[in-house]
């Protein structure tokens, strides 16, 4: 393949020419690696190569399944692969493998993915921006200047730098949506319980924490999740089934829809005059298939709802720090944790079970208030943040002000984490650039387990994608 075929075709499309015979997956492979070796040196999205064991994988046989051949990079973060080292993206974590895959992984290889390595996060997912000490800074395809997003920035870097078409990524308060919007990506994050999050976790942070993709393109991401979704055995989330195939979806009328177009925060944050003109252009894109639009507002606590999810994702983290240095059998070194997360440890790992319970109750409260905002609409587009890409440097975490930061961060991505508290499905659409030429997301939400209505929407409207940048 050149590398203008390969960049050229979506998963889907790559898989059907390894299908017909066209290409083999290892000319398929070849061209992935052809591309990661042209491009990672300035983007910095991949941090593990998997290469040789991708290469043993196609020669052993490869399942037959709607991505045969196609190359899947894991973000570095929460998924197990057997035998790829799995750091967090933290020194605490160097060396670290597991010996069995994720349930997510699993079905990923019997849909026919080989897995080719790892993309970059920040420190345990903690960043909206993807710039760890361990591994350093991705940029951002459109601008090396600016950020791909986080905390599935590696993955959004790689997918829009042209390395592959989809790429495994993690979401808790928005980072599968974040590096979408910043990349100028399809970035969903299903309902609930539509993913697996085992066996490793639980209940993955009470709830607030998904795993899908990124894509170029909508129908890889509804079949992706058609290849993915369902509980594994013993999870504690269930989500019921689609009636058909999300693939299915596509093409298929939404009928009218009630469309809700928010422009302001519900934390009071101003919002950027480019992030405002994205989800207007949206909402006029709409408006031209037939669908009502109408202005509305939501009216939340949106800063107790940032500071309850904070109590759980922050104490979850320092569990996890603490029950690694159980493992390893001494505290982590003054060089192992980031600045950020040593304070944020050192803050949270005392929080009780009264504080636990106190937390998921505000958000039950919250998420219960919110839930009465589509009994008007179907779909409520909003901005994806507040303000266009940050410019690399300006999410550090090398600070131990914890409130400072989670003040930066919570202005930065006020729109993202209700929809992890309400668990309902959120889709990144990129549909507009700003002057400077940077990808401004746009995000659509839907009622709980109704993400087949964002395919829908989706597909209409993915004539208007921005596309990808150029090479370089």
């Amino acid at each position: 393949m050149t590398p203008d075929d390969y960049r050229s075709h979506d998963a889907m499309g790559l898989a059907a020419l390894v299908r017909s015979r066209q290409v083999s997956a290892d000319e398929v492979l070849d061209a992935c690696i052809a591309q990661v070796e042209a491009d990672n040196p300035r983007l910095n999205a991949v941090v593990v190569h998997a290469f040789d064991s991708a290469r043993a994988a196609i020669r052993a046989g490869l399942p037959e399944g709607p991505f045969t051949g196609v190359p899947y990079f894991i973000k570095d973060l929460h998924a197990p692969v057997a035998g790829l080292p799995l750091s967090h993206a933290s020194r605490l974590f160097a060396g670290s493998v597991f010996d069995f895959d994720s349930t997510t992984v699993t079905r990923l290889r019997a849909a026919g993915f080989v897995i080719v390595g790892r993309t970059n996060s920040p420190e345990f997912g903690m960043s909206a921006s993807t710039e760890p000490a361990l591994h350093g800074a991705t940029r951002n395809p459109w601008s090396a200047a600016h950020s791909p997003g986080g905390s599935s920035g590696g993955a959004g870097a790689a997918v829009a730098g042209g390395m592959l078409p989809a790429a495994h990524a993690t979401d808790s308060l928005g980072s599968i949506r974040i590096p979408a919007a910043c990349c100028g990506l399809v970035g969903l994050k299903p309902t609930r319980g539509r993913n697996a999050v085992g066996p490793h976790r639980g209940d993955a942070m009470m709830g607030l924490s998904h795993e899908h993709a990124v894509t170029r393109s909508v129908r890889d991401c509804a079949a992706i999740l058609d290849a993915t979704a369902g509980p594994d055995e013993g999870a504690p989330w269930f989500t019921a089934p689609p009636a058909e195939p999300f693939l299915a979806q596509l093409g298929r009328d939404p009928g009218r829809l009630r469309i809700g177009v928010v422009t302001a925060s519900w934390t009071g944050v101003p919002v950027h005059p480019d992030c405002v003109a994205a989800v207007e252009h949206a909402g006029r894109a709409c408006a031209a298939l037939g669908h009502e639009v109408a202005a509305t507002r939501i009216e939340v606590d949106g800063g107790a709802l940032f500071e309850a999810c904070n109590t759980i994702l922050l104490s979850g983290l320092a569990g996890l720090v603490r029950l690694r240095e159980q493992a390893l059998g001494r505290p982590a070194a003054a060089d192992e944790l980031e600045p950020l997360t040593r304070a944020c440890v050192a803050r949270w790992e005392g929080t009780s079970a009264i504080d636990m319970h106190g937390a998921n109750a505000r958000i039950n409260a919250i998420v219960r208030q919110a839930a009465r905002h589509w009994r008007a609409f179907d779909v409520i587009l909003t901005p994806m943040l507040s303000r266009p890409p940050a410019r690399l440097g300006e999410l550090r975490t090398d600070t131990d002000d914890t409130d400072a930061y989670l003040r930066q961060l919570g202005d930065y991505a006020a729109f993202t984490p209700l929809f992890s508290a309400t668990g309902q499905p959120a889709m990144n659409l990129p549909l507009f650039r700003n002057a400077e030429g940077l990808p401004i997301g746009v995000q659509a939400v839907a009622r709980f387990a109704d993400d087949a209505t964002l395919f829908r929407l989706a597909a209409q409207l993915e004539g208007g994608f921005i596309g990808i940048p150029a090479r370089g």
